[in-house]
């Protein structure tokens, strides 16, 4: 959908206030990455500081405790003796299917939050993937591999979370559809019959937050893709790319789209970086979209180290303030638990390698999925090769070969008590080194916008990225430090840049710190965010009274 000729006003803005989020992932419920990050602050802030009325929809997967946290059955508008529950076409090729959705809500920090139950989403313990438990039982369900039913799975939600507005009579002002998930909604909403008048006036705008291949929820099956989401065969042929049926194609004439950071856009659509996403973003861009880049933000008092407790830090400090005396202690902390004598203490990680307690060497952090995407075969040749003396605690899983790789790493005796590997995840254990590291690398090959350079400045830490897409929101020597090559050497010389500043005898360390914080404060907090997509969001509902084509 292109929107040359059409421009928010004032009152276009004012005109939307109601708004609805469809997104797989929603921070405090199920979630891996970003996605549940932006989810969850955008909602809260267009409640909070824009005053919106907002609405999020969600599957209820199964390792989400329902009552657990919370949430009561929603009772049918005309009988709150009776549950809302009802029924979603779901055809496919071979025969003609219905699938049963109970939904569930809640009121979280001023947003409406749906959860759709139904046995496709029930029997799934990860949200994206098969874990362990799930092998057990069935062994082609490989742990770390996709649901096979993906596809379906992400329908399923879209049409379960139209069918939810019409049981409710409720036309949004704007839905807004989280990445490939979700991107097929905007199609099937101006296009199937039981839709298409009931959202005339009803506004699309569909977030990118991974081009990447293997994030575009794609599927080879066109037939497949025309009988389940019910769209003409114009559509779906309008809708492949590379020979499969491309969510993100199929809203190209239906929706606005965005990135979510203004340089990643930029890639996309104007540089050989786009070839890492198969093409989509030139793609689109011969399709006359153009992709609006708007940099997520973040909360910056949801990581206020001088609130120790509610973080569970050891002791408050504040870098804007240049207080750092607290933030020594978490350090100290951490590396003591990392010498050797913690290791029976961790309950989500094991510990490979040791640190030196009492070291007064910078201490180097990693918390990130452990893939070639995220840079860790470019960190660990830099780490190799890299001489002088420091610490480097990494925390993360993903790929088994880098793992691997890591704990080979660990068992060198010449790096004894300098590098320490905790393979896992545990969000509190992650917390805490944002708080005790000097230095956070992030040498992804390219990344979207980023969030971890964001926790780690609020928290003292700061980053060394490689300059491509979100990442370039950090200024080189002036709230982290930069590099554009992408090769261990490179990352290595960076480091080794990051190491004098630390031995500075003087304040640039913590002036670099302040400078970080307040950019962040200044420029990047969810209420200038919003405003950016209120925006985009007036665009879509300007366009959402043209006649589709």
């Amino acid at each position: 959908m292109t929107t040359a000729e059409v421009m928010p006003t004032d009152s276009s803005l004012q005109g939307v206030q109601d708004i609805w989020l469809i997104s797989r992932e929603y921070d405090g419920l199920a979630g891996v990455g970003g996605v549940k990050d932006v989810c969850r602050q955008l909602a809260e802030t267009l409640v909070e500081h824009g005053g919106r009325t907002v609405q999020v929809v969600l599957p209820a997967y199964g390792f989400i405790d329902i009552r657990g946290q919370g949430f009561s059955p929603l009772p049918m508008p005309e009988n709150a003796q009776q549950n809302a529950v009802f029924f979603v076409d779901m055809h496919y090729p071979s025969e003609e299917r219905r699938e049963r959705i109970t939904v569930w809500s809640k009121r979280i920090k001023g947003v409406a939050v749906y959860l759709l139950q139904g046995e496709r989403f029930s029997e799934k313990n990860n949200v994206y993937t098969y874990t362990s438990q799930d092998e057990e039982l069935t062994p082609w369900q490989q742990q770390g591999t996709g649901h096979y039913d993906y596809f379906a799975m992400n329908i399923l939600l879209q049409k379960g979370a139209l069918d939810l507005m019409l049981l409710l009579d409720r036309k949004p002002d704007i839905i807004h559809c989280h990445d490939g998930h979700a991107a097929v909604l905007p199609a099937m909403m101006r296009e199937n019959p039981g839709y298409r008048i009931f959202f005339r006036n009803t506004g699309a705008v569909v977030t990118i937050h991974n081009a990447g291949q293997g994030y575009h929820q794609e599927v080879a099956d066109r037939y497949f893709a025309r009988t389940i989401t019910g769209l003409p065969v114009s559509v779906i042929r309008q809708a492949m790319l590379n020979d499969c049926f491309d969510p993100f194609m199929a809203a190209a004439d239906y929706a606005l789209m965005n990135t979510v950071s203004e340089n990643y856009g930029r890639e996309l659509q104007q540089s050989s970086e786009d070839a890492r996403t198969g093409w989509l973003g030139h793609s689109l861009l011969e399709r006359g979209i153009e992709l609006s880049g708007i940099t997520n933000g973040i909360n910056p008092e949801d990581f206020n180290p001088s609130r120790a407790d509610s973080l569970g830090i050891e002791a408050p400090f504040n870098p804007r303030k240049g207080e750092l005396d607290g933030k020594r202690i978490c350090k100290v902390a951490m590396l003591t638990q990392c010498s050797g004598s913690g290791l029976s203490e961790w309950q989500l990680v094991q510990q490979f390698g040791t640190l030196s307690p009492g070291s007064s060497l910078p201490l180097f952090t990693f918390i990130g999925r452990l893939t070639t995407q995220k840079g860790v075969d470019v960190l660990l040749g830099a780490v190799r090769e890299f001489r002088s003396p420091m610490q480097l605690l990494i925390l993360g899983a993903g790929d088994s070969e880098l793992e691997e790789e890591l704990i080979t790493l660990t068992e060198d005796t010449n790096r004894a008590g300098s590098v320490c590997f905790l393979k896992g995840y545990d969000q509190a254990l992650a917390t805490r080194i944002y708080a005790a590291g000097d230095f956070f690398l992030i040498p992804s090959l390219y990344e979207p916008c980023g969030l971890t350079d964001y926790i780690a400045q609020l928290l003292g830490n700061l980053p060394i990225v490689h300059h491509v897409g979100g990442l370039v929101k950090v200024l080189d020597s002036t709230t982290g430090f930069c590099y554009e090559e992408h090769s261990a050497a490179v990352l290595a010389e960076t480091m080794q840049l990051a190491i004098a500043l630390y031995n500075d005898p003087g304040d640039a360390l913590e002036k670099m710190q302040q400078a970080a914080v307040e950019r962040i404060y200044n420029h990047h907090g969810w209420p200038q965010v919003m405003d950016d997509y209120l925006r985009l969001y007036a665009e879509a509902k300007e366009c959402s009274s043209y006649p589709q084509t």
